[in-house]
């Protein structure tokens, strides 16, 4: 099934109703505020649009990623905040009953979640925790994890607890670049363990949905920085989604992306929410044009107008023209999709 950009006549602030934002990547990289995130967000909250933060982090609470989010100038709430910590607690319950015993691998969020939740938490830098004979295992990315933790993880699912993961991320982005994220330390325990976790972060929609049924909203749009989680849940859900330029994934890496991953908008950062997008069209000639650029498949390879891979529209015309060929059965090599510069 061919899988492209949509059309929207009028901006995308008022064609929806509910914005599920990412926050590393989208909102912030590392401690830092990325450039128009707090000025586009809380314009358009102004404006009618209700947002809610969508991340996979579980090392922290809700009061702590809204105090957060306040001190880089987004106005956000506790319950404006959607947490894989929140979400992963939540499928703990779809299995478990208020007081069985859960090993928890991470941070106060995670800890603080599962206990109101209700279960009895007990935390791995304990020494024994495994032999407290927990019902589940969930491990959430916190920066003080360490080997004893992932131990008493290991030991735990080898003797029959439920495995289970706030995400499977395997980096999360830093100020200085991409270190670690939960699924290498998740890795660590499937490997010694021979045991695949469950998880209902992304790119499972499960946030997406509990976010949708909390705030009452019928038309969210879902905007991330990342295609494999962000966007794939997205796509996973039926909710359409927003690419931004401004994180992990690349406009080559948009151009090449799978159906299951793709986004439905590409921008270059939050103020693309102020605006119109039209889907890009094929011409007689095969060029798919998106505004003044255009772009077309040739045999096996992709080639762009005259004025080369800088501009968004380059990259709204190069994805539809890929995308068209490879839901078409082409096969495009990948050399001929530039690195752009937006």
């Amino acid at each position: 099934m061919a899988v492209g950009l949509l059309d929207s006549g009028q901006p995308l602030v008022s064609k929806y109703d509910l914005a599920l934002v990412d926050l590393d990547g989208v909102v912030r990289r590392g401690t830092n505020a990325i450039e128009y995130a707090s000025d586009s967000l809380n314009k358009a909250k102004e404006l009618g649009l209700h947002q809610f933060f969508v991340t996979n982090n579980a090392s922290i609470t809700p009061e702590k990623v809204a105090a957060q989010l306040n001190g880089l100038g987004v106005s956000a709430t506790p319950d404006e905040v959607m947490s894989a910590a929140l979400a992963g607690a939540a499928l703990l319950q779809t299995k478990l009953k208020p007081g069985d015993k859960v090993l928890v691998v991470g941070g106060n969020g995670l800890v603080e979640a599962c206990e109101k939740a209700g279960f009895d938490v007990i935390r791995s830098n304990v020494t024994g925790a495994a032999d407290q004979n927990p019902k589940a295992v969930i491990m959430g990315y916190a920066p003080d994890i360490a080997w004893p933790d992932l131990a008493e993880a290991a030991y735990a699912v080898n003797n029959g607890a439920w495995f289970v993961a706030t995400n499977l991320d395997k980096s999360l982005p830093t100020a200085r670049g991409y270190a670690p994220g939960n699924g290498a330390l998740v890795g660590a325990v499937q490997a010694a363990t021979g045991a695949t976790p469950v998880s209902d972060g992304k790119p499972s929609p499960a946030m997406y949905q509990l976010c949708v049924a909390r705030a009452g909203k019928s038309k969210p749009l879902v905007i991330g920085d990342r295609l494999d989680t962000d966007l794939g849940g997205a796509r996973a859900g039926g909710f359409p989604g927003l690419l931004v330029l401004t994180g992990v994934s690349s406009a080559r890496d948009a151009v090449l992306a799978p159906p299951e991953y793709r986004p439905d908008y590409i921008g270059s950062d939050l103020r693309t929410i102020f605006d119109t997008h039209t889907a890009p069209k094929e011409s007689p000639d095969n060029w798919w044009l998106s505004g003044s650029r255009g772009a077309r498949v040739v045999g096996d390879k992709l080639e762009l107008d005259g004025e080369g891979p800088s501009g968004i529209d380059a990259v709204r015309a190069a994805c539809a023209a890929v995308w068209n060929a490879t839901d078409s059965g082409i096969k495009v090599d990948p050399t001929s999709i530039p690195e752009f510069v937006i």
